[in-house]
């Protein structure tokens, strides 16, 4: 390295030392659950969001060389294509391949942070805010070990992007050119959705060029290059349009050509979509409706996902703060370093659309908070050089400052890591449930459970499931919900329906793929098409019509139910995407639904919380000031070979509401008539079920599978 100067010594230590840092720190949950053997299989961490599941499983089919038609696996993805290279190239099981590439590619952040800094001839403030950024609240909790999802590189190449940006208008070089539309190229592969950000960049660049730099041919080639790489073709064709236009931006020849080449980058861009993507996304997680209308058939009314997404709803100012930056108060400063640095330095200008879109999680919700932490760590970054630098020029008084001063940004985020003590998505018995179903299915069958199981379980059972992390529209989501939360005869009938009806609809979206426009056949919705089957025009009147001996379609595979225990928590959820009237949109009343752990017990009374307490002498409950009561007592158990046993009281068979104590979990659960009918409860809570309908296939207490018999 003696060729190297002192700047790019100092430069690449800092690199060091911030992605050295960043990787320590995510050890930390590591050391925390290091003993504890329910987030482990087969001797492995298990991963923590649902979404991995899915590169997963896509990265597993490739390795194996095995997928099959209609089953979703993202064969095609940047993380699935990815986590498969790495596999091959590193003498690493798979498990630990996806459980640490979260770790150590979200903390290449700090390299462009850091280099940016470096432009900017302050490479403290890069230090600083490389240690902030690569922490930070919501980058963490988004890239955290375990935390197996694009986000592990969504900011890290909009930050490449970002560098290469500033360093190419900055220095001038046409390697820069190249290297910006390579940066386009990559963050597109790795996440189509970079869209509407990376033409934020361009109207920017657009923008800074008009204000202050018009006259420099220079900037025209970076414009053009940029979209010549962000066309809405396939990725094989935009990176030879590329090269092509690298190689004439670098030719003495085509200078004169300069703005002919801007012209056509601009028409073909218009040509392949112009700005279509950038409007899907905004209706997507902005502008969203708690009831959406199709808009063929019948016009059904299905309750939208949005609603119910954590991540897309609205966050107080104070959660925005944090997660941004740590504390409020760092966030203050953050925002006022971040003016001060555009200030001084208009380059940093070019990082509004990252600062714009981390803000739009005040609208947009949590997950766009992201986007923000780099830039606004430059800036508080900034802020504490320049007065650290205004008060001393001694440079041991500096580093002093230097060193309390980041210390008090990052103690917040730190106090954060410590106690974000994440699960993993499921635990070690749920996952041995799935992998003795695995044994038993075909991968033509389907596992019916909600959404938010459906990677994971087709992960380790390697099936089909209905709806998914990334299929959950509230059209699909109906018959799902219906089929959990109605009684076991309806709720078998749908799912017999539903997975036959999918499957056609799967055969006819291939046999339109060869006929043109005028040809094309409408496929509706699932519910749509049974209603019109049955040869109704009323969905209600189809729905009723499951109470009744109708004809079902003829069995092509096989259906089973995973009911896991921890769906209790989120029944209310499911039951709101079919507790509506798919006709008029209207919402029906919701099923009472109450769910008590922190219960506390008195010789005459159990107090369960939230107003409600059941008096043990006269079996009944007290709901506020009102005394209801009690259909039945149910007490369930697990005896010594794991079986569910239960012991069932009538109370008052007038009453609508009965109580579930499950000792096993020492929980209570209150819930109206319809609700201890519905399939969830019977076949999950109390194990009661027609076996003319259903077989229990595998269970135990975190879990149990279904096999429908219809």
């Amino acid at each position: 390295m003696n060729h190297l100067t002192k700047e790019t010594k100092l430069t690449i230590l800092y690199i060091l030392v911030a992605f050295t840092f960043s990787v320590l720190m995510r050890m930390i949950w590591v050391y925390q659950f290091a003993d504890y053997e329910a987030f482990k299989y087969a001797g492995q961490f298990m991963i923590n969001t649902n979404d991995g599941y899915y590169w997963a499983e896509g990265a597993r089919d490739l390795l194996s060389g095995v997928t099959q038609e209609n089953d979703g696996s993202p064969i095609t993805t940047a993380a699935s294509q990815l986590t498969a290279f790495f596999t091959l190239i590193l003498p690493f099981p798979f498990e630990t391949i996806i459980l640490y590439m979260p770790v150590f590619l979200s903390s290449l952040v700090v390299v462009p942070i850091i280099l940016i800094a470096k432009d900017l001839k302050n490479l403290d403030m890069g230090l600083i805010a490389a240690l902030l950024a690569s922490i930070a609240w919501s980058y963490y909790n988004r890239t955290m070990i375990g935390y197996y999802d694009t986000d592990m590189l969504n900011i890290v190449l909009p930050m490449f992007l970002l560098w290469s940006i500033i360093w190419a208008i900055d220095t001038k070089k046409d390697i820069f050119l190249l290297i910006v539309a390579l940066d386009i190229l990559v963050y597109r592969w790795w996440y189509p959705q970079s869209y509407a950000l990376e033409f934020s960049f361009f109207g920017l660049i657009l923008f800074y060029t008009m204000i202050w730099d018009r006259k420099n041919p220079y900037n025209y080639k970076l414009l053009a290059i940029m979209l010549f790489a962000m066309i809405s073709v396939d990725g094989f064709i935009r990176f030879p349009l590329v090269l092509v236009a690298f190689y004439m931006f670098r030719q003495d020849k085509f200078q004169k050509y300069i703005y002919h080449i801007l012209v056509v980058s601009i028409v073909l861009f218009l040509a392949t979509g112009g700005f279509n993507p950038i409007w899907n996304r905004l209706k997507l997680y902005v502008f969203t409706d708690v009831i959406s209308a199709s808009k063929d058939g019948l016009n059904l009314h299905f309750y939208s996902v949005m609603q119910t997404v954590r991540e897309a709803g609205h966050i107080p100012f104070e959660t925005f703060a944090n997660r941004i930056s740590g504390h409020t108060v760092t966030f203050i400063l953050s925002v006022l370093g971040y003016m001060y640095l555009v200030y001084r330095h208009k380059i940093m200008l070019l990082a509004l659309p990252l600062v714009g879109l981390g803000f739009l999680a005040s609208v947009g919700g949590l997950r766009f908070t992201i986007y923000a932490v780099p830039i606004l760590a430059l800036g508080v970054a900034f802020l504490i050089t320049e007065l650290t630098g205004y008060i001393t020029d001694k440079k041991s008084v500096k580093l002093f400052a230097y060193i309390v001063l980041t210390l008090a940004v990052l103690y917040p985020n730190i106090k954060h890591i410590e106690s974000y003590k994440v699960p993993t998505v499921f635990n070690a018995d749920e996952v041995k449930i799935l992998d003795i179903l695995k044994s038993k299915v075909d991968r033509e069958d389907y596992v019916v459970s909600w959404w938010d199981y459906g990677y994971p379980i087709r992960y380790h059972s390697d099936v089909k499931t209905l709806i998914d992390g990334g299929k959950h529209g509230g059209s699909v989501n109906f018959p799902v919900s219906f089929m959990l939360t109605q009684s076991s005869d309806e709720a078998a009938k749908m799912a017999r329906l539903d997975v036959e009806f999918t499957e056609r609809a799967f055969k006819i979206y291939e046999n339109n793929i060869e006929l043109n426009e005028s040809q094309k056949v409408k496929v509706f919705t699932n519910i749509e098409e049974m209603t019109e089957e049955y040869g109704l025009s009323d969905t209600n009147d189809f729905l009723l019509s499951l109470q009744t001996d109708i004809e079902l379609p003829q069995k092509t595979r096989d259906v089973y139910f995973y009911l896991p225990y921890r769906m209790i928590n989120i029944y209310p959820t499911v039951v709101k995407f079919s507790n509506l009237d798919l006709m008029t949109g209207e919402m029906k009343a919701a099923p009472f639904y109450f769910v008590s752990r922190n219960f506390k017990e008195s010789k005459e009374r159990i107090d369960l919380g939230s107003g409600i307490a059941l008096n043990k002498l006269e079996q009944t409950l007290t709901i506020g000031k009102k005394k209801v009561p009690i259909r039945r007592v149910v007490q369930t158990y697990y005896d010594k070979n794991n079986q569910l046993q239960k012991h069932v009281q009538l109370a008052d068979f007038s009453a609508s509401l009965s109580v579930i104590y499950m000792s096993a979990y020492r929980s209570f659960l209150v819930v109206d008539e319809s609700t201890y009918n519905s399939l969830y409860v019977q076949l999950m809570i109390l194990e009661e079920y027609d076996k003319s309908l259903f077989e229990k296939v595998v269970s135990n207490p975190h879990a149990k599978v279904y096999k429908l018999k219809i």
